[in-house]
């Protein structure tokens, strides 16, 4: 059992339920987190108990020895794939870039290659003292990215 493999062989009962895999971990013990993202809408506990089921009737747990975890992946964790970068559009996120630089903004667009954030910046006007509040578009290579998660405010 290795990662490519369960990503393979468990990949059609996630599909089924609306889902796609986030990541898949598994440790030297035989610990396996499978993390997964609903299409549409949020991963309810059904979704995760017949994962759970599905993934018990391809791997024996008794032969293979293994302890398994299927979760959403949350609000706290890093988007991994381009699918939860999609989903995200039109959405607040809050990206931490290289070099310190952290932004707060709308998702306009995601690909391989970059992400394009609008957020709200003050610049200097051309020939006046004060800064001026704008919103500004920026694309930034996916290389610059270290980690992009949801950003939540509670009004």
């Amino acid at each position: 059992m290795n990662v490519s493999d369960i990503k393979e062989k468990i990949q059609l009962a996630v599909a089924s339920r609306g889902c796609f895999i986030v990541d898949v971990s598994l440790s030297a013990d035989n610990d396996i987190e499978l993390v997964i993202e609903k299409e549409e809408g949020t991963v309810e506990m059904d979704d995760c108990i017949t994962i759970d089921k599905e993934f018990h009737a391809i791997w024996n747990q008794d032969e293979e020895d293994y302890a398994l975890t299927v979760s959403s992946a949350g609000l706290d964790r890093p988007f991994k794939v381009l699918k939860q970068f999609s989903k995200a559009i039109g959405t607040q996120v809050e990206a931490k870039l290289k070099g310190g630089r952290k932004l707060i903004g709308t998702l306009e667009a995601a690909d391989e290659n970059s992400l394009t954030l609008s957020y709200k910046a003050k610049v200097a006007e051309p020939g006046s003292k004060k800064k001026v509040e704008k919103t500004i578009t920026e694309a930034i290579p996916m290389t610059d990215a270290n980690s992009v998660v949801p950003y939540i405010t509670f009004e």
